[in-house]
């Protein structure tokens, strides 16, 4: 089964491809089957079995996805929007647009509240399916440690008090109504000017999402003997003033001291458990005394994690100086 849940990203990372690059030619269910090898009705069904919907729907959902950053975040025409994307004519992409987000694309241009976008599937992440690293290849590169100040922000985020890391926070927020992982990612994907966002597909730090830890008495005690609560959001510019998701909470983060602790690019299936227990041993190791700092514990203090493989792996801790 673990291999067609690998052919089916192949397929979805194969329609991003193709919706990206306006290939419209190879972007059918029957030319991705004779690609795979399998009758159209065979991969159809693989394709619902493992995602949940038909491809049809997701190819629909997600063209929706990329057709209203359009609208979103530039002042093209909704007919050139339209015919770019797929659509027949303006009122056949009105009429999908506002079934799937129940405001029209002019409507949504004028006022731009947040929705819930398809984001890229991702049926083999070994995080949310809970299954355990089969690393099979060490990181030569090593962990760089720094001290940044980042400048204030806002965090728009959901929070967890009992979660214990991204698999288990995802099962848990699963049983709250529109926490979910695909409606909270889908939100935020709608989001315009997410400070991390450098227009990646995937709901990672690349697209600007990124989980965090934040200090609450009343949070779980973690193994660094804090008392943390988990959280998934995305980082906004201080004077941000957009509408915030009925199931979500925004706060101030005001400029400080933080210390960065950085693995580069690797490959996630064969490397990740080794990148971890690398950067947790150096986070435990380093000597902040010497340094002139100490980790700063005060309540409501944040921590980002940023897992985004193809680029980087780092934790950003607070700090404060000693006096």
């Amino acid at each position: 089964m673990s291999e067609w849940y690998k052919t089916v990203q192949i397929i979805v990372d194969h329609i991003d491809a193709c919706i990206q690059n306006r290939n419209d030619e190879t972007l059918s269910l029957s030319s991705l089957a004779q690609k795979l090898g399998f009758s159209a009705f065979y991969v159809s069904r693989k394709f619902k079995e493992i995602s949940g919907m038909s491809f049809r729907d997701y190819l629909r959902h997600r063209t929706l996805a990329f057709a209203l950053k359009e609208v979103r975040d530039t002042q093209r025409g909704l007919l050139d929007i339209a015919l770019t994307y797929g659509f027949s004519s303006h009122e056949a992409f009105s009429r999908s647009f506002k079934e799937a987000y129940g405001i029209s694309p002019n409507e949504y241009r004028r006022h731009q509240t947040p929705v819930v976008l398809r984001t890229i599937i991702k049926p083999f992440d070994c995080y949310l399916m809970g299954m355990g690293m089969t690393d099979t290849a060490d990181s030569s590169e090593e962990i760089k440690t720094y001290f940044v100040t980042i400048p204030a922000h806002k965090y728009l985020h959901i929070r967890n008090y009992q979660s214990i890391g991204y698999w288990d926070f995802w099962q848990k927020q699963s049983q709250i109504p529109g926490q979910d992982c695909e409606t909270i990612c889908g939100l935020l994907d709608s989001i315009k000017g997410k400070l991390d966002d450098t227009g990646g597909t995937n709901a990672n730090s690349g697209s600007g999402q990124i989980m965090a830890y934040i200090n609450e008495p009343t949070g779980r005690l973690c193994s660094w003997g804090i008392p943390l609560a988990e959280s998934y959001g995305v980082r906004l510019a201080a004077d941000y003033c957009g509408e915030i998701p009925k199931q979500m909470q925004i706060m101030d983060v005001p400029e400080e001291e933080y210390i960065v602790f950085e693995h580069g690019p690797f490959d996630f299936q064969t490397q990740n458990q080794r990148v971890e227990q690398k950067i947790e041993q150096t986070m435990k190791n380093f000597d902040y005394a010497a340094a002139g700092y100490r980790l700063d514990t005060t309540q409501g203090r944040v921590f980002y994690f940023y897992h985004d493989p193809e680029r980087f792996w780092k934790y950003i801790r607070p700090v404060a100086k000693l006096t």
